[in-house]
């Protein structure tokens, strides 16, 4: 009897990607990176495992709760849930090495044993950017300008970054008398958007220990609206007395004020008091992205300053901030939206085979092609016209050019448009010229 054979099925929250869906990834990577570089930020990279006391108890209790841990041999690891930690772990190793302040990113995968949701998956890619060595304010407004040029830059109009200070909100609790239940609370106020007031008042008062006149006057603070200077004034008279929250203010109106001076639209930047970022780690200003259109998805490009993460593996100071777009959530936002161009490959031209013995023909014409700068691709062997233009419909190629013995008597190529369908007679000499005018 034969073998039975083995399932195909993936792991739940993990997924194979075919060549059109790397395509639309791939196309944003490229445009992160491109604009990570235009503000000085270096690649590196860090292994997929740590150790897992790197990791243990540095994003709170949900991350370490959703950490993919195991023994290698005597060794206790874990995959890493985000690329801020192993940036911290990299830093104080590689310190004599790099010069302070120091600008990276990162694109790459991590774990997280989370439930699935659209968007979300328990493998999914992370394009970090960061900036440590320096507590300046120029670099916390810096980030919200890689954010803005990078949404930007994968052509989005319509959407809100949402800033806040954690200690602003660290004042209000220190004028409350929680600032030692700080970490439940801001855990509880992260959910707002998620389970609404009724719920994270219960959550404060039931698990965190708050007083419902306190939780209240949280929930109230949370729920300020406004334009940015009528929020940091009435933000202003209730944290007075708190240099927590003095210092979170002044930040805040210096990052609107730059970022109005900088011709940053007003509209896409908004102050937030209610966000409060879920990863214990931040200790400054915070920042969430949110497409206008489908806000649903959640926030696609998140981060903040996180000032303390390096002080478990090195004495010096490392203070940092950065975000993270998050690939996949922005994508299932994008293919919702219908902006996901549908391909399966990267050429655009498909040099069509008629006559096998004319493969050197074919094969020059394409390297020609691609010497100037087009994608193209040969049709491995001879079949016929309708079964070739078939199958470069379906990968979604732009162009096929085509040439029979009539054509190659002539000293003339054929160039069909399958997009606009349609047809021309262009000569050889002038082909790749043609082609390139058809593509733009």
């Amino acid at each position: 009897m034969a073998d039975s054979l083995i399932s195909t099925q993936t792991v739940k929250g993990f997924r194979d990607s075919l060549p059109d869906a790397m395509m639309a990834r791939e196309a944003l990577m490229e445009t992160a990176r491109r604009v990570y570089r235009s503000y000085g930020f270096s690649p590196i990279d860090t292994p997929a495992l740590e150790y897992s006391e790197v990791l243990l108890g540095k994003g709170g209790d949900e991350s370490d709760k959703q950490l993919f841990r195991f023994q290698q041999g005597k060794r206790d690891v874990a995959m890493r849930f985000d690329l801020t930690v192993p940036f911290a772990r990299f830093a104080a190793e590689h310190l004599n090495e790099i010069t302070l302040p120091f600008k990276r990113y990162h694109i790459a995968p991590v774990w997280r044993g989370e439930n699935t949701q659209r968007g979300r998956y328990r493998e999914f890619v992370q394009c970090d950017f960061d900036t440590i060595g320096t507590d300046a304010n120029a670099s916390d407004i810096e980030t919200l300008m890689v954010i803005h040029d990078l949404m930007e830059a994968i052509g989005f109009k319509a959407f809100t970054i949402r800033v806040n200070h954690r200690q602003m909100l660290n004042g209000l609790l220190e004028r409350q008398g929680l600032l030692e239940k700080s970490t439940g609370v801001l855990r509880a106020l992260d959910k707002l958007p998620k389970i609404g007031r009724e719920a994270v008042v219960e959550e404060m008062t039931g698990q965190v220990g708050a007083t419902p006149e306190q939780a209240g006057k949280v929930l109230d603070f949370a729920e300020l609206r406004g334009t940015p200077d009528e929020i940091l004034a009435r933000v202003s008279e209730t944290v007075a007395g708190s240099e927590r929250g003095e210092t979170g203010v002044a930040r805040l109106r210096e990052l609107f004020d730059v970022c109005r001076r900088s011709g940053l639209p007003a509209e896409r930047i908004r102050l937030d008091v209610s966000i409060a970022r879920g990863l214990d780690y931040y200790t400054g200003t915070i920042y969430e992205t949110f497409l206008n259109e489908d806000e649903k998805i959640g926030s696609v490009c998140s981060g903040g300053r996180y000032d303390n993460l390096a002080a478990l593996f090195t004495k010096q100071p490392l203070p940092g901030v950065g975000a993270s777009l998050g690939l996949d959530r922005l994508l299932a936002a994008m293919e919702n939206m219908g902006l996901v161009k549908s391909a399966a490959t990267p050429a655009q031209v498909l040099v069509v085979c008629f006559d096998e013995s004319r493969l050197g023909d074919y094969m020059a014409t394409a390297r020609a092609l691609r010497q100037a700068g087009v994608p193209t691709e040969v049709y491995p062997q001879a079949k016929g016209l309708k079964k070739q233009l078939q199958y470069a419909d379906k990968k979604g190629f732009t162009l096929a050019v085509i040439a029979g013995e009539n054509e190659f008597n002539a000293g003339v190529w054929q160039v069909k448009n399958l997009k606009a369908q349609q047809q021309e007679t262009v000569a050889a000499a002038e082909l790749v010229d043609r082609v390139r005018a058809i593509l733009g």
